[in-house]
């Protein structure tokens, strides 16, 4: 891929490729840094640790949450359990509450 090409570009942990190329996976939260997207977006996916692409994403749709709102279906959008979720993301970001769910579906790999 041609990094001047414009194109969007985000990461994930390379745990994650697995279900996101299965389509299990079919959100991300993130934090302020990463609410740019817009629905409608096309975004090239890398894991994190090697900047290795494995996939294309288009970005259907953006909403503001707090971590204390997560519920069972973004656990499950996420491919595992509510408890898991918060881990990670408390993990990932800690002391911060403010989030952005991100939800997407793969449209090339």
């Amino acid at each position: 891929m041609n990094s001047n090409n414009n194109k969007k570009k985000i990461t994930f942990y390379s745990r994650f490729e697995a279900d996101i190329l299965a389509k299990k996976k079919t959100i991300t939260i993130r934090n302020h840094r990463e609410s740019h997207f817009q629905s409608g977006d096309i975004v090239d996916v890398s894991r994190y640790e090697d900047h290795q692409y494995f996939c294309t994403i288009e970005i259907k749709n953006i909403t503001p949450t707090k971590l204390d709102q997560l519920t069972e279906q973004h656990a499950q959008q996420e491919n595992m359990s509510l408890e898991q979720l918060v881990e990670i993301i408390t993990k990932i970001y800690p002391n911060q509450t403010d989030f952005f769910v991100i939800e997407f579906t793969v449209i090339e790999q």
